[in-house]
């Protein structure tokens, strides 16, 4: 009987623990998206594009919980990372440009801004544009 009882003590934990990491799991992923509407607030997406043109790069930053966002002009450019976890917020992007522009499929890694170190790899999505939403005559 004993045995009985804890095999099923056993099952029951199991099939909780996964739960409580699944919620946990949902939880974060509406923090990352919460992150990002409040990113592109006020502004309606334009077409995905897998390169940008940039032509002042300090204008480039580390959005955490997001991706990366380039601002230039009215236009703000976001690639949101495919595990925006590796991104916090003292993470400096390193990019290695295979061209002229700034491409989705360059490569991305992160150093910590205070030790120097790597810090980890960002595998983006392609650019989206976001302009200001025109306002609503009324």
């Amino acid at each position: 009987m004993k045995l009985i009882l804890a095999a099923v003590a056993t099952t029951l934990l199991a099939a909780t623990v996964p739960a409580a990491a699944q919620d946990r799991e949902a939880q974060r992923e509406a923090q990352y998206e919460e992150a990002f509407e409040e990113l592109v607030e006020g502004r309606v997406a334009g077409e995905p594009t897998s390169c940008i043109s940039t032509f002042n790069s300090n204008r480039l930053r580390v959005v955490e919980n997001v991706g990366l966002a380039y601002e230039r002009g009215g236009t703000l450019w976001v690639a949101r990372a495919s595990d925006p976890r590796n991104l916090g917020p003292w993470d400096v992007p390193i990019i290695e440009r295979t061209g002229s522009q700034l491409c989705r499929h360059d490569v991305h890694r992160t150093i910590d801004r205070s030790s120097g170190m790597f810090s980890g790899i960002l595998f983006l999505s392609d650019w989206t544009p976001y302009t200001e939403a025109p306002e609503a005559e009324g």
